[in-house]
Order: structure tokens, then sequence, then C-alpha cells
């Protein structure tokens, strides 16, 4: 029983350690003060929503301009084309 007492107080010293090293790192250091949060937080949300907004654009356009290729399925060949068209009047 009095053995395990070293090894505790041992272990306790090591946690205790470990987890002033872990206080300190940005991340909690972060997340320790509301406003950081917020403004992290808004910050990531706008460059979510920018990326989402971007990369749906540059999805769409490429889809419309390969549809816009196919010429020999009747119903989409036409829509495609049209839309390739309103499009480049946009411009």
């Amino acid at each position: 029983m009095k053995a395990d007492i070293p090894d505790t107080q041992s272990e306790v010293a090591g946690l205790r350690a470990e987890l002033a090293r872990l206080n300190n790192h940005r991340f909690v250091r972060i997340h320790n003060s509301t406003w950081r949060l917020m403004f992290f937080q808004f910050l990531r949300g706008l460059s979510f929503g920018l990326g989402t907004v971007m990369g749906a654009s540059i999805l769409v356009s490429i889809l419309v301009y390969l549809l816009s290729w196919v010429d020999f399925i009747p119903i989409i060949g036409e829509w495609a084309t049209e839309l390739a068209r309103q499009i480049d009047i946009d411009r």
C-alpha cells in the first residue's frame, strides 16, 4: 500500500505538468476569451461561406460548359446551349 503512494505522487506531478503545458497552448488561449472565440468563429464562417460560393460557382460553370457540348441528347443539349448563351450574354 505504501509503495503505491510515491507512484501516485509522481503521476499526479506528471499530470500537473501536462495540464500546465496544455493550458499554455495557443488553441486553449484562443478559447479562454469569449470575444476572441467569437471573432475566430466569425472569420471561420466567412471563409467557409466564401469557399462554398466560389466552389459551387466553379463547379456549376464547368458543368454547364461540358453540358453545352452535348448536342446529341435533344432536351439536355438545347437546354445547356441556351444556358451557356445566357451566361455569355450576361458577361
